[in-house]
């Protein structure tokens, strides 16, 4: 007998799961329908030769907002270029609707001081773990980013047991695109390659305007707009228990790398960390395996000290900080590898042989996009599901561990760091205590003077106790750090094994701020800032005019914006009273325009009563050029771009047809060769060159001044103008203008001599214009680079030397073998040439716009 009835199938179906006790949520969720990113995109993203568009991408993510109570996507801002920065939260929706109540709980949970355990306990049990995952921040790693649209799309459909219970117990941040600009560069660039013999070529530039790879770089100076959104996420608003940056490695190696890391690690982490990592580690390791993939290896490669990025510096967040690297293919497009091919040699991984932490090695063949989103997908998956299954140890293990470190803190023969008021420069000061700030660092600050241990320190002072959470954090960026010298950091004949980045990351070193440990042995009353610091100058009045503290990097910052609205600067050549060379003098302008400017710099406009006539000169800005090449781009010409847009000075990029431009002196005063090698710059490549090189790009992507650029370079020194060079640069300068300055430092092997990202020791000549407003000792960041001896010869005038390295003691912090081989040698020469100058800087004086204590040497070169 045949059924028959007039009602929709769609109402049978849901009286039969009323019946069957359905809830209205089952309910609500069995009608609608999620797009899939097939449908969305018309291709799943990792299919080969197709790459989704960020753009496109935000869209779906906002559709899955319409269609979904599981997701709420946040845009933090734009990005740098202005794109969406997006975070996505994936949870239940009752979790969603309960966000405030959660997140008092993350917080608490995160800083446990002077909360009952009782109520921690009570947390922990209502909690949700917090676990947050990010990628694409390097954006020719295009397999994280493409690989989140179908990840979202399997959390929100899918509704099997381990999905409900991740929705349940996990609150998961999701970063799907750390750089929103670099991937529509990368995808722009791909789509108009693919097909022709540039097929899966890297982009010819920078991939982040200012940064590039480096981008991963910024987790502690916070340089990058992307950089502050992920701060205030992962640090200040939801810290996570949790997190991993998915990245992308070479070809041909291992297939993926997992945690946890090899060895050595950096010192303070709280223990539970590193166990936290390789348990987290185990887990997607087993789950890979679980699902046939191989080639995946673990504890090798990667060692867990490292730079103070994303994944290497969340761990002194107390956040189990993490990384993936996926072999990579050709972007989009499908790479050969032969058997033969596949290669270990790194750390832990000597040979491409299995081992405990290698069991099933790839065996080669086709690699392809799809694979890496395979296994990024299981990765991911595999820590929410981890953290869900044990979602109270994961909450437990967050507050002993921040429980854990403030009592290390509390109890160590240092308990606090002092930042004096009496700073060289008192503004980059605060600029660093607002750094830290941004990291959730508590600060407090001296309204009054203050003595310790009978020295005396005055109001303003700022005080951080390492009785708190992130005491890890805070001794290893503003405490005297060693880098490791063990078996571990050592080959099997005793050379030094370079560091995965610098040996250190000690901020204020490299700021050039002074940090006092100390041991408070009684209370005192400071204040605890709410927010960060404003740096608000005051313009004194009644005087002939007013000087500004050629100490202050901000001052240059000053000079600029005075001498954009056509106000006169002048410049002290001789000390004037208790004024000092290289201060800043103005003579006319408005109270109201330098109230402006000092609201704006946090200079003070000291009034003077009377002004030098003599020792002092009108400043000229010269017009500034920097040469800007292809290949793949520059991150030492990106991040000086970024320092000088952030002190106001006004330049050009200079491609090459610039540079082959007749009579530059007509339209540059001064020009800047970021660090690079000579091959790079004249585009005459060696065949060593063309083998490292390993591709070719269009014609219009290629670079070199070849040449005529080298001609007219000299021609333009000659005629006056100021040629400067950073790092490897001299190589250059020295070839081409047949300097007499050698590199001293190319003679000895890393055995006599390493020293591999170190704060040294040296003396500036600060009575010579270019190291005005220096002070007589302080550091730079030394990155094996050149130092230098000036030959003997007749022309030993022409040249002078700005900064050289200590007699002994040379090291602060980082590592250095040999501290004899570069004691006393010269760090920056100046050289007459013609009726200009070549200023040769050795060292890292601009280094990811981080090095504030050396920016100076820089700006004295423009503003003369």
């Amino acid at each position: 007998m045949q059924f028959k009835t007039t009602f929709p199938l769609s109402v049978i179906i849901i009286l039969l799961l009323i019946s069957l006790g359905m809830s209205s949520y089952t309910l609500a969720s069995a009608q609608v329908t999620i797009t899939s990113p097939k449908d969305f995109f018309g291709f799943t993203p990792g299919a080969d030769r197709k790459l989704a568009r960020w753009d496109r991408m935000v869209d779906y993510f906002y559709q899955l907002d319409k269609e979904s109570e599981k997701i709420k996507v946040i845009n933090m801002g734009p990005s740098t270029m202005g794109n969406p920065f997006l975070v996505l939260i994936i949870s239940s929706p009752e979790n969603l609707a309960d966000l405030d109540r959660l997140q008092k709980i993350n917080q608490t949970i995160s800083d446990p001081r002077n909360v009952p355990e009782a109520k921690i306990n009570k947390y922990i049990d209502e909690g949700k773990a917090v676990i947050c995952q990010s990628m694409g921040l390097h954006a020719t790693e295009v397999a994280g980013t493409q690989m989140t649209p179908e990840f979202t799309y399997d959390l929100l459909s899918r509704d099997d047991a381990e999905t409900q219970r991740i929705l349940d117990n996990v609150l998961f941040f999701m970063i799907p695109c750390f750089n929103p600009d670099g991937q529509i560069m990368v995808t722009d660039w791909y789509r108009e390659t693919v097909g022709t013999e540039y097929e899966g070529l890297s982009l010819p530039w920078l991939y982040h305007t200012y940064a590039g790879h480096d981008n991963n770089r910024d987790g502690d100076y916070l340089n990058l707009q992307e950089s502050t959104y992920a701060a205030q996420l992962m640090y200040v608003d939801w810290p996570p228990q949790a997190y991993i940056d998915h990245h992308q490695m070479g070809s041909y190696g291992a297939r993926f790398y997992v945690p946890p890391y090899c060895e050595p690690i950096r010192p303070h982490a709280d223990p539970l960390i590193w166990r936290e990592i390789s348990w987290y580690g185990a887990h997607i390791a087993y789950k890979l395996e679980e699902a046939g993939m191989k080639g995946v290896i673990n504890n090798a490669m990667f060692p867990g000290w490292g730079h103070f990025g994303w994944h290497w510096i969340t761990p002194f967040h107390n956040i189990a900080g993490m990384l993936t690297e996926s072999a990579s293919a050709k972007l989009a497009t499908p790479l050969y590898i032969h058997p033969d091919q596949l290669k270990g040699g790194s750390r832990q991984f000597p040979e491409y042989e299995a081992q405990s932490t290698f069991p099933s090695p790839w065996p080669g063949g086709w690699w392809r996009l799809g694979d890496i989103v395979k296994q990024k997908i299981i990765s991911a998956r595999a820590l929410l599901d981890l953290a869900a299954k044990n979602k109270e140890t994961v909450l437990r293990n967050a507050y002993l561990k921040a429980k854990h470190q403030t009592g290390r803190g509390a109890e160590g023969d240092v308990n606090a760091i002092v930042i004096p008021a009496d700073q060289h420069d008192y503004l980059t000061a605060v600029k660093m205590i607002n750094t830290l700030m941004k990291s959730g660092i508590e600060v407090q600050k001296a309204q009054k003077s203050f003595s310790v241990n009978d020295r005396i320190f005055a109001e303003n002072s700022y005080v951080i106790f390492l009785a708190q959470p992130k005491m890890g954090l805070i001794r290893n960026l503003l405490m005297e750090t060693h880098y490791a010298d063990n078996p571990w950091t050592r080959s099997r004949d005793d050379e030094p094994l370079r560091p995965y980045d610098l040996a250190t990351h000690t901020m204020n070193e490299f700021m050039g701020v002074k940090a006092i440990p100390v041991l408070f042995n009684e209370k005192h009353d400071f204040n605890i800032l709410e927010k960060t610091e404003k740096m608000s100058g005051r313009v004194s009045s009644e005087g002939q005019g007013y000087i500004l503290d050629g100490r202050l990097n901000n001052s240059f910052k000053a000079v600029n914006i005075l001498l954009d609205n056509d106000i006169d600067v002048q410049r002290l050549d001789k000390p004037f009273h208790h004024y000092r060379q290289g201060d800043f003098v103005i003579v006319s302008a408005s109270e109201d325009m330098l109230s402006r400017v000092a609201q704006e710099t946090g200079v003070d406009f000291k009034a003077v009563e009377k002004i030098s006539e003599n020792g002092i000169h009108t400043v000229k800005r010269g017009r500034l050029g920097m040469y800007r090449r292809y290949w793949g781009g520059n991150m030492d010409e990106g991040w000086t771009r970024l320092l000088l847009e952030q002190f106001n000075f006004p330049y050009e990029s200079l491609r090459d047809a610039e540079i082959k431009k007749s009579n530059l002196k007509k339209k540059w005063d001064v020009i800047i060769l970021p660090s690079d090698s000579p091959e790079m710059i004249t585009g005459d490549f060696t065949e060593r060159y063309r083998r490292w090189l390993s591709t070719d790009y269009p014609e219009k992507y290629k670079s070199g001044i070849g040449e005529k650029g080298v001609e007219n370079l000299k021609e333009f020194v000659k005629e006056g103008g100021t040629l400067v060079t950073f790092g490897e640069s001299y190589k250059f300068a020295v070839e081409k203008f047949d300097l007499k300055v050698e590199n001293v430092m190319d003679a000895y092997e890393r055995t006599e001599f390493f020293c591999p990202g170190s704060t040294i020791r040296v003396n500036f000549d600060n009575t010579h214009p270019l190291a005005y407003g220096m002070p007589g000792q302080g550091l730079v960041v030394y990155r094996s680079s050149p130092a230098f001896e000036i030959v003997p010869g007749r022309f030993n005038h022409k040249y002078e030397t700005v900064v050289r390295y200590e007699e002994e003691n040379l090291l602060k912090s980082g590592w250095l073998i040999g501290e004899d081989k570069l004691a006393e040698k010269a760090g920056m020469v100046c050289a007459q040439y013609g009726k200009g100058r070549i200023v040769i800087i050795g060292f890292r004086t601009q280094h990811r716009a981080q090095t504030d204590g050396t920016f100076k040497l820089l700006f004295n070169a423009v503003i003369q």
